[in-house]
């Protein structure tokens, strides 16, 4: 039997911090939830991760800033590749955004 799943179903009530589940994936792919409650990243910290990052907003939204370039806003439907090294933050999101993150090599 397949797995079968809503991507929004039991999401705790309170968040103190962004939730990140994992869905699904190998070894050399990771499919995962991001669920936001008004987080940010903490100042001063970026990410800077090895493998690809494909990021979709599926409700609510957020602002990403990569690098020194403007900020993006994100709002559902809406997605952003960030290729390997590609230093990126979460600058602001909506109450109640979710997120689908695909991380590949």
């Amino acid at each position: 039997m397949a797995d079968r799943d809503s991507i929004f179903a039991r999401i705790p009530e309170h968040l103190p911090e962004e939730l990140f589940e994992r869905l699904g994936g190998n070894d050399r792919v990771r499919i995962e939830r991001i669920v936001s409650d008004g987080h940010a990243s903490p100042p001063g910290f970026w990410y800077d991760q090895e493998q690809t990052e494909w990021v979709m907003v599926l409700a609510g939204s957020a602002v990403l800033r990569c690098g020194e370039d403007e900020p993006v806003t994100l709002r559902p439907g809406d997605w952003l590749e960030l290729p390997p090294h590609c230093r990126h933050r979460v600058e602001r999101t909506a109450p109640r955004t979710v997120w689908l993150a695909i991380h590949y090599r």
